[in-house]
């Protein structure tokens, strides 16, 4: 079953009961827009509602999670359009992680820019082994969304984070795990599995408690 919107949908899976999977389509690189954005928050309210639903994987499909911001159409903005796209960013960012279920991003190819921030929304990343990650913004001559370097501080450091976001340069899957950006390295193709083995893990637990708990944990790392 599919609750589907242009490129944003949600999933269930009768062999998996209890897992939702939000799913990112928008070939070929997921680049995110206003309307992906959009589509992000609506899809986070609605598994944060839904009783069928105890545990929540963030997917990008199997080539890659998404490579950020759509920059040639960002570039085509007004400084009020570019406003407004940066305020829908941090608010499909912030719903996401506000989910009230333990939510786990499963990565593939790439996790750049807007979907490094989008993989830290989640509580917990799994992804192949093959994966890039990077704030590649200032390449572009762009500062990443703050939310965005907020969150890769709180992981990696400010030091760690400064450095990354000032070079703009890509971290291989081994260098993420060291960071703590990752917190699983699988094989490629067991990144979806690897993910739903987390996710899982807490179908059983109380469910008002983790809300909770997350909410609570989530107040301090702010």
């Amino acid at each position: 079953m599919a609750a589907v919107s242009e490129f944003v949908s949600i999933h269930v899976d009768a062999a998996r009961p209890g897992v939702g999977t939000v799913v990112l389509s928008r070939p070929p690189t997921n680049a995110m827009t206003r309307q992906v954005y959009r589509e992000l928050g609506h899809a986070a309210a609605e598994v944060a509602r839904r009783d069928d639903i105890a545990a929540v994987i963030i997917f990008g499909g199997h080539e890659i999670f998404s490579a950020g911001d759509d920059m040639p159409q960002l570039r085509t903005l007004a400084v009020s359009e570019a406003e407004t796209w940066a305020g829908e960013r941090h608010d499909a960012m912030d719903s996401v992680a506000a989910i009230p279920k333990p939510t786990v991003a499963a990565i593939t190819g790439y996790a750049l820019g807007a979907g490094l921030t989008l993989a830290l929304a989640a509580d917990w990343r799994v992804s192949g082994d093959n994966v890039k990650f990077g704030a590649p913004e200032i390449l572009a001559g762009r500062v990443p969304g703050r939310d965005g370097m907020a969150r890769l501080a709180r992981v990696a450091g400010v030091s760690r984070t400064k450095e990354l976001v000032f070079s703009g340069r890509f971290v291989d899957a081994e260098e993420a795990l060291a960071l703590g950006l990752i917190d699983e390295m699988v094989a490629p193709d067991d990144v979806y599995d690897a993910a739903a083995r987390w996710a899982r893990r807490f179908l059983d637990g109380p469910r008002d408690a983790l809300a909770a708990a997350k909410a609570g944990i989530n107040s301090v790392d702010r």
